[in-house]
């Protein structure tokens, strides 16, 4: 067998989108404890049972494995900053978010688009995880969007299809990535632009594919990575982080985002836009840019669960 790269792994198990979730539980002295997760998914029907996985070097191990129950908070998508706040180490971290005790006792969150009251119903260890297993004794479900995450960005389509329903000259550009390289073109000027075209009646999802198939690499559509508008256009442009799995097009060159590779932007908006790239892909977090072709903000991504 090859030895296996744990950060290699960890990106493919990135690949899978998933919801993001709060735990919650609390102390042997009754003070709240919680952590983000993503590892949560449900079990059974008949009981009702849901599971969570919490990494042995968590500081939270020691009163989980011993609590007599726990909460799944299912995040809505403008809970993103509630995730931030649980996946580190901020104090008091409670004061963050609204709450309530549960039925079964665990604390529950308002504005979530779903929680879970469990009891322990059983614990395995698993490598370098603890699997919580829980029976669920109450629940509450609500029309809020979730949260969702995969390859380290927060992934929201709710309101990101509100977004482009709203914007009336609306460009897209796909950044076809091949292990941290970006495909670029030749604009015919010497210049290098991305990919980009303009959004059509057959809407966003139609228009990325067709840059993608012209592309000739073999890139799968991705998650919004930047909206923004354009003033001196007067477009809206939104631009898709793609993966590819080679470095094959038939249109373009996949580049390394050298400092002369982003000189040789056509577009400053583009170049401010893959510099952030060629920045968080050494991290290995992405965010997404919402705001204009100068200013905006980039809501940040965990650094892990």
């Amino acid at each position: 067998m090859t030895e296996i790269d744990p950060r290699e792994l960890r990106n493919a198990f990135g690949a899978f989108m998933t919801g993001v979730t709060v735990v919650t539980a609390h102390d042997e002295d009754g003070q709240p404890i919680g952590f983000t997760a993503n590892s949560f998914t449900s079990v059974s029907l008949d009981p009702p049972l849901v599971l969570v996985c919490l990494a042995n070097t968590s500081s939270n191990y020691g009163p989980l494995s011993r609590a007599r129950g726990f909460a799944v908070n299912v995040l809505a998508e403008n809970q993103k900053d509630v995730s931030n706040t649980f996946a580190r180490p901020v104090e008091n971290r409670f004061a963050a978010v609204e709450w309530q005790a549960g039925p079964h006792g665990s604390p529950v969150f308002d504005g979530v688009s779903a929680w879970f009251d469990c009891s322990m119903f059983n614990t395995v260890e698993a490598g370098d995880h603890l699997i919580l297993i829980g029976k669920v004794e109450a629940f509450e479900n609500s029309t809020h969007p979730g949260l969702g995450y995969a390859r380290g960005a927060y992934v929201t389509p709710a309101a990101e299809a509100e977004a482009l329903s709203n914007s009336a000259n609306l460009m897209v550009s796909a950044m076809i990535e091949y292990q941290g390289k970006i495909l670029l073109v030749d604009n015919g000027a010497g210049r290098l632009v991305l990919p980009e075209a303009k959004v059509g009646k057959a809407g966003t999802t139609a228009a990325l594919g067709r840059l993608i198939d012209a592309s000739g690499t073999d890139a799968e559509p991705g998650f919004v990575y930047s909206v923004y508008e354009d003033e001196a256009r007067e477009t809206q442009h939104i631009s898709f982080l793609c993966q590819a799995s080679g470095e094959v097009a038939s249109q373009g060159v996949f580049t390394e985002l050298t400092a002369s590779t982003l000189m040789d932007i056509a577009d400053p908006a583009v170049c401010t836009m893959l510099e952030r790239f060629a920045a968080e892909s050494r991290m290995g977090n992405f965010g997404v840019y919402y705001g204009n072709q100068v200013s905006g903000k980039v809501r940040p991504m965990t650094s892990g669960r």
